[in-house]
């Protein structure tokens, strides 16, 4: 089999920031985290619009254009977008972060936008849900690129199930799914509703590792104690070997959010992220 090509999703070369209100941002320059990501072995970059915006504030998205392509960075990952199921007159702030990633869409050329789901236990309503990402996948598509909606167990779309519901009723071509190792192992699916899944729908996937057993509350678990790809008890080669089996060819994103992964310098965290999740594949390869 061809070796496969691995994006470093954002979090895994953002250093010391996590997904919390004032955390989010890298304290690492754009630029160095792009070439340390290429050099330990990626093709692939996820970009964070917090960091975008900070990367614009100085520069410009020919720039970052230039320097993808200058470190062989071949496919891009555009996150994170919330809010885009609420109304007109509620979404302010979305509508603003959806205009950039836009823009970013059509200068940047990404494999795929990721957005996410309600956090926050607001409600659920499927109609109203299913316009907000017609509307968004529409606005992608116009870009150029297509819509990863990554489902979560401690969100409002907590399931498979859910997602397949709210993406099939929207009903638009560039809109999918995120498969996320960590969530379908923390109960959002299985790998029997997995394997019935159309390659169709399946825009984006990322692999990571954990321990068998839940610690805290689930968002807690998420973004402090994921670890690296066969370092844990996740069914990370029987994930692979599935979604191959589907027709997926990748992009495969790494995801590592951890407490002491995030502490360590990218130029030895970032190799030991790739090979690790390398490895999983010459597994499947050799089984």
């Amino acid at each position: 089999m061809p070796h496969p090509d691995l994006l470093a999703t954002c979090w895994t070369t953002a250093g010391d920031a996590v997904p919390l209100p004032g955390r989010d941002a890298s304290p690492i320059p754009l630029p160095v985290r792009i070439e340390q990501a290429a050099r330990a072995g990626f093709a692939g970059f996820g970009l964070m619009h917090v960091d975008l915006e900070e990367f614009l504030r100085t520069s410009d998205l020919p720039t970052l254009r230039r320097i993808l392509d200058d470190n062989g960075i071949r496919h891009l990952e555009l996150e994170f977008l919330t809010d885009w199921w609420l109304d007109e007159e509620e979404r302010a702030e979305s509508d603003r972060v959806l205009d950039l990633l836009v823009k970013a869409s059509e200068a940047l050329g990404p494999h795929h936008v990721k957005i996410g789901p309600d956090i926050t236990g607001g409600p659920y309503d499927l109609e109203r849900s299913a316009a907000g990402f017609h509307r968004v996948s529409e606005a992608f598509a116009q870009a150029g690129t297509a819509v990863a909606l990554e489902f979560m167990p401690f969100s409002n779309i907590d399931t498979l199930a859910r997602a397949v519901e709210l993406v099939t009723t929207a009903g638009h071509p560039a809109g999918g799914l995120m498969l996320d190792l960590w969530h379908v192992e923390r109960g959002a699916a299985t790998f029997e509703e997995l394997a019935r899944l159309p390659i169709d729908l399946i825009k984006g996937v990322e692999l990571d590792d954990g321990a068998a057993e839940q610690i805290g509350d689930g968002y807690t678990d998420t973004v402090l104690r994921r670890r690296l790809c066969g370092q844990g008890d996740f069914r990370v080669t029987e994930f692979i070997g599935l979604l191959r089996g589907l027709g997926w060819s990748g992009p495969w994103g790494v995801e590592i959010l951890s407490e002491t992964y995030r502490v360590r310098p990218l130029e030895s965290a970032l190799p030991e992220a790739y090979t690790t999740a390398a490895r999983q594949f010459e597994l499947v390869e050799g089984a």
